[in-house]
């Protein structure tokens, strides 16, 4: 079967051959073709002979055109911040002293919308018949993040009705981007919202099922998959998820597979995931990328079931890992040799990476962990909420970012006992997993942390 109508027929949540496998090339494929991120997103050109090249050595059955969650934000008004080896964040937002009327209008003819329907018209033209084309647009709920910022979340609780002003437009924005990517040629809408992963379930079922459901119905009508797509650890909403009207619900390895399966089956869904980005992928060997590759193929099965990583891979994964993948995914042969073969794999001990003295008078620790910052959109927001809550603490708090990209964030990781990311930890003990506290909530914190270093 042809790997687009494999992948389609998955994404239908019918049964197939095999696993659909769709690894997320984004800015990597900047690093396939030896250039900068930030010149991959702005040529047409590049983005093609990167995917191209991704194509060539990972054998997908889809590929996103890129994967960059700032390309609505960008037109709307919001400054980037680029980067050599991310995609851009966000460094701006508008709607913290303007008002909607006040943003300039969403057109797809502005920002880099022009060079994006100049690559997907190229791949739709050489590859289109091989592979299906998706198009990631944000969600309502991150797009709302982006133009609001923090501020968002406190208004959840004191302006409900501004917020759900904001996310109406939000909404119409992502069916116009949408149409864009439809318009042009793609086969798949996936539309990324991480930030739904940082808020409680009543507020998943108020802020963000009603205003995503209308996108989803919009790309149906059109005659189009999509798929949900939410990194971070969403498991308190995944439910809700699974009952959205979306075709697919793809996750990272914050999430069991096997309760994704299970509600997403219950529910009539396809569902995606969950390779480990980074302890497999990025820092891992190609034994341990067919280790989890094998194990999440057996958990998903052949029904339904889309093989890929947790989000966009990062700029400096190995090659040879992913190839291993698309091995298991493509070798009947060398799926089964790998079984046979492959050893248990042993803990890491971390014996290298020390711990501060949490006691020491008169100092806060806090210490966030994160997949990175500079390019995962739940880290940004959590990072910028510590920041924002210790402005006035001075030198009384230490602030640590640990990227669990590099071995010694993986450390931290462990020893501190951080379950999901991003989180914060307090004096060494997790204090918010996997959620973005209000920045009053944190300040509050930090504040009786000090006030209990103070006393006798």
């Amino acid at each position: 079967m042809e790997g687009k109508r494999l992948l389609l027929e998955s994404l239908r949540n019918r049964p197939t051959p095999r696993p659909a496998w769709v690894p997320f090339v984004g800015v990597h494929g900047a690093k396939l073709i030896g250039v900068t991120a930030d010149a991959y997103l702005h040529s047409s050109e590049l983005l093609v002979r990167g995917l191209d090249r991704a194509c060539e050595l990972y054998c997908p059955d889809g590929l996103p055109i890129v994967f960059d969650l700032q390309l609505e934000a960008e037109v709307l008004g919001c400054q980037m911040h680029w980067a050599e080896e991310t995609p851009p964040s966000v460094s701006s937002h508008p709607l913290m002293d303007r008002e909607l009327a006040d943003l300039p209008p969403f057109d797809t003819g502005r920002g880099r919308y022009p060079i994006i329907r100049e690559a997907l018209a190229s791949m739709k033209k050489s590859r289109g018949d091989q592979i299906a084309l998706y198009g990631l647009i944000t969600g309502p709920f991150t797009l709302a993040l982006h133009l609001m910022g923090t501020n968002l979340f406190l208004e959840m609780f004191t302006g409900p009705d501004k917020v759900k002003t904001v996310l109406s437009y939000c909404g119409e924005v992502a069916r116009r981007a949408a149409d864009f990517y439809l318009d042009h040629g793609a086969d798949v809408i996936a539309v990324v919202d991480p930030m739904t992963s940082q808020i409680s379930s009543a507020h998943f079922e108020e802020f963000v099922g009603p205003y995503v459901d209308p996108v989803f119905a919009h790309i149906r009508e059109r005659g189009a998959c999509s798929s949900l797509f939410v990194c971070g650890n969403a498991t308190r909403n995944l439910e809700h998820m699974c009952r959205t009207a979306c075709d697919n619900v793809s996750v990272d390895e914050n999430i069991s597979l096997e309760l994704l399966r299970d509600l997403a089956r219950t529910h009539g869904k396809s569902f995606g995931g969950n390779l480990k980005l980074t302890t497999v992928l990025l820092l891992g060997s190609e034994m341990d990328a067919k280790r989890d590759a094998l194990q999440c193929m057996e958990v998903g099965g052949a029904t339904g079931f889309v093989l890929a990583p947790g989000c966009d891979l990062p700029f400096h994964t190995p090659e040879r890992n992913i190839e291993a993948v698309a091995l298991m995914v493509h070798d009947d042969y060398q799926r089964e040799v790998a079984k046979a073969a492959l050893p248990a794999c042993a803990e890491q001990a971390y014996e290298d990476v020390e711990l501060p003295d949490y006691g020491e008078a008169g100092k806060v620790f806090v210490d966030v962990v994160t997949l990175d910052s500079a390019s995962c959109a739940p880290c940004q927001y959590m990072v910028d909420a510590v920041y924002n809550a210790t402005q006035k603490l001075g030198d009384k708090v230490v602030i640590r970012e640990h990227k669990i990209t590099t071995r010694s964030g993986l450390g931290h990781m462990a020893k501190l006992g951080v379950g999901h990311i991003p989180t914060i930890c307090i004096d060494g003990e997790v204090t918010f997993p996997s959620i973005i506290p209000d920045v009053a909530t944190l300040a509050r914190r930090i504040e009786e942390g000090i006030e209990a270093k103070r006393k006798p």
